[in-house]
């Protein structure tokens, strides 16, 4: 057997035992079920209202959101504004409340090339995450709203 052989063969193993154990870990308390239908989450994460001033402190914040990092958006006093994401001005004309939370909970439904975080995935599919976030979400259900009722106001 070649060296090539043998590690398909241990990387086949290690994928079905990451599958595996995402499928036997529990979901984090609190966590809110949601479904996606037609790349869209059309129900509030746990029935919440979003506050759009919140939602800006959020996006703009390097250490919660920091949308900015990829983004270009309306946020002047941050000096630097990524471009590896799409501008994010004039956003709701684009999607619907529905389709911003489908992107911002988990992008990889629709791309599953993307580089954008699920800032709310099902944290037991998760992998090569920092210890912080093992078992956890990027993003707590009511920062997810708030960002998404800031989204809205961008049109």
């Amino acid at each position: 057997m070649n060296i090539a052989s043998s590690v398909a063969k241990l990387l086949l193993v290690a994928s079905c035992f990451a599958v595996w154990a995402a499928d036997t870990r529990t979901l984090p308390v609190g966590y809110c079920q949601w479904t996606a239908v037609q790349f869209e989450i059309r129900e509030p994460l746990c029935a919440m209202e979003g506050d759009a001033r919140r939602g800006r402190e959020i996006a703009a914040d390097t250490h919660l959101g920091n949308c900015i990092a990829c983004h270009q958006m309306p946020i002047p006093e941050r000096d630097f504004h990524g471009s590896l994401g799409p501008p994010l001005h004039n956003v709701a004309a684009r999607y619907t409340e529905a389709q911003l939370r489908m992107r911002i909970v988990d992008e990889r439904q629709i791309n599953p090339a993307t580089v954008m975080p699920g800032f709310y995935a099902d944290p037991r599919r998760a992998n090569r995450v920092m210890d912080e976030y093992w078992d956890k979400t990027i993003l707590g259900a009511q920062q997810v709203e708030d960002v998404i009722a800031y989204l809205k106001t961008l049109n």
